[in-house]
């Protein structure tokens, strides 16, 4: 950001830093690009409410994310929106204990390959798609969530936090 604070930078960066957990830097670019952009659809329909709603998951208000992410809907899957809006609302909706719910939401992002191929939060949506259908009792479907996860990062640096966690979460469902 500090080469180019255009759009494109923004929006990423606001998505990153909200994912990342640092509520006031994301609240800063959602704010910067929200007065910058005050009748941009794809900005106001799709990048605030994705910031804005992991914003409000990282401050544990999972109600309040799922509720900005209702204005994404119809752009779901599409050139700008991408998978983004689905797998922070399929977060959500892990947060405020809602298995089935969050379960489909990362289900569809996995059923959409054609974006999958190139979206890391695709990868990350198997993982999600195992701990949603473990609670609901669904342990045979949640092993092979954690085993399609677990296949894609089987090169993986073995230290990296999430795949440790992963292979201790599936550990536990055997």
């Amino acid at each position: 950001m500090a080469v180019s604070r255009n759009r494109p930078t923004l929006v990423l960066s606001g998505i990153v830093l909200a994912l990342a957990g640092d509520v006031s830097g994301a609240t800063a670019i959602a704010d910067e690009l929200g007065k910058a952009n005050p009748t941009h659809t794809y900005i106001n329909n799709i990048y605030l409410p994705t910031i804005r709603a992991q914003i409000e998951i990282n401050r544990g208000n999972p109600a309040k994310a799922i509720e900005f992410l209702k204005v994404v809907s119809p752009y779901e899957f599409g050139w700008a929106a991408r998978t983004w809006p689905n797998y922070v609302r399929g977060t959500a909706y892990l947060k405020a204990r809602q298995g089935p719910e969050a379960a489909a939401e990362f289900q569809k992002m996995i059923d959409h390959r054609g974006i999958c191929q190139t979206a890391p939060e695709c990868t990350l949506a198997r993982l999600q798609l195992g701990r949603a259908r473990a609670p609901s009792g669904d342990n045979a479907g949640a092993r092979t969530a954690y085993q399609d996860f677990l296949a894609l990062w089987k090169d993986a640096d073995p230290d990296v936090p999430i795949l440790k966690e992963a292979k201790a979460e599936y550990a536990k469902l055997m």
